[in-house]
């Protein structure tokens, strides 16, 4: 497993900070003027008016698309033209996880980031099965709909990383790449309490105020500055969104106890496309040495990549490195399908 040099990560991280500091002026400097007229709805409003900004510093531009009984809302960035990306999402987390890694995606690849079931802004009835094969099943039958069924790059964190997973053994045929970070899965290597009992998932279930900036801490090893108000809304958010999230584990804790590790490998070894696994080495969520386990299943794995000082969230806590990590790859597989076409050409 290759590890990142610190200096590289360190300065990441300063450019980071001087973004995150300057979103809070601004955010603070609007809440100064409105702070005693503020009602809930406004606040709301200001929430959802900084992911939307945010969204367009990304180079996306927010949609939405019914399909079957799902209405899915999704980003959309980039030339359509250009080569297809879709990025899932982990465990109560939405779209807007990608952000950061997409604005250095959208000027040379067509961006498609939906919100799952059950998380975000994406609607579906009250019985529906989130499990995460049928997840699977709906996510192609939405990449259909879109017409981005074929020759695209998949890329999952945490949640992500098995659905990902799971697409690229079912529809190996129609992938290009996959990426997988912080990946969940059925290991052997599981050391973990999280692993070793799904249940245990339940506590990061947030329904009371305080609990976010905990969940924070367990899943990140240096969590970015994020101003009050937006620590405050997204608390709200998931507190309200805390029934939802619990179905979600319900069914994660069901598909772990169908699985077993030998069949959870038998589904890698079905992916024949070029694989990059990424992984902070502070993970708490799942163990580091669950990449050593996910690249001796993939017949067309890259050597891990570990990031030193990183937790569970690698998207966020290092957003620039993950970015050139993945384009450096990206390049790679599109020089690899230009040449093959080359030479298979009449």
């Amino acid at each position: 497993m290759s590890n990142h040099n610190d200096n590289v990560i360190s300065q990441s991280r300063n450019s980071k900070l001087k973004i995150a500091l300057l979103s809070a002026v601004i955010c603070l400097g609007c809440a100064y003027h409105t702070a005693h007229a503020k009602t809930n709805e406004q606040i709301n409003t200001t929430f959802s008016s900084i992911l939307a900004q945010e969204r367009t510093w990304a180079g996306l531009k927010s949609q939405k698309k019914q399909v079957a009984e799902i209405e899915w809302h999704y980003s959309e960035g980039g030339n359509t033209s250009k080569p297809t990306i879709l990025l899932i999402h982990g465990l109560s987390g939405t779209r807007d996880n990608w952000n950061r890694v997409a604005h250095y995606l959208t000027p040379y690849y067509h961006v498609i980031i939906p919100d799952l079931p059950f998380h975000g802004d994406t609607k579906v009835p009250k019985d529906f099965d989130s499990s995460v094969p049928n997840l699977t099943e709906k996510l192609k039958r939405f990449t259909e709909a879109l017409d981005i069924n074929d020759s695209i790059h998949v890329a999952g964190h945490s949640l992500g990383g098995a659905i990902a997973y799971l697409y690229s053994a079912q529809y190996s045929h129609k992938i290009d790449s996959l990426l997988l970070m912080n990946a969940a899965g059925v290991y052997k290597t599981a050391n973990t309490k999280f692993l070793k009992d799904p249940a245990q998932l339940k506590s990061l279930i947030v329904d009371q105020s305080g609990e976010f900036e905990q969940l924070l801490e367990l899943t990140m090893e240096n969590p970015p500055f994020i101003p009050k108000e937006i620590l405050k809304e997204q608390e709200k958010l998931m507190i309200k969104n805390a029934a939802q999230t619990q179905h979600v584990i319900d069914q994660i804790v069901m598909i772990q106890q169908a699985f077993t590790p030998e069949s959870f490998a038998l589904a890698g070894r079905i992916i024949d496309s070029p694989v990059l696994i990424l992984w902070g080495d502070q993970d708490r969520i799942i163990n580091k040495e669950a990449a050593s386990e996910l690249q001796s299943l993939l017949k067309n794995s890259q050597k891990p990549i570990i990031y030193n000082g990183v937790g569970h969230m690698p998207l966020i806590e290092l957003d620039q490195v993950v970015a050139q990590d993945y384009l450096n790859f990206l390049n790679k597989v599109q020089l690899a399908k230009k040449k093959q076409s080359t030479q298979t050409a009449p």
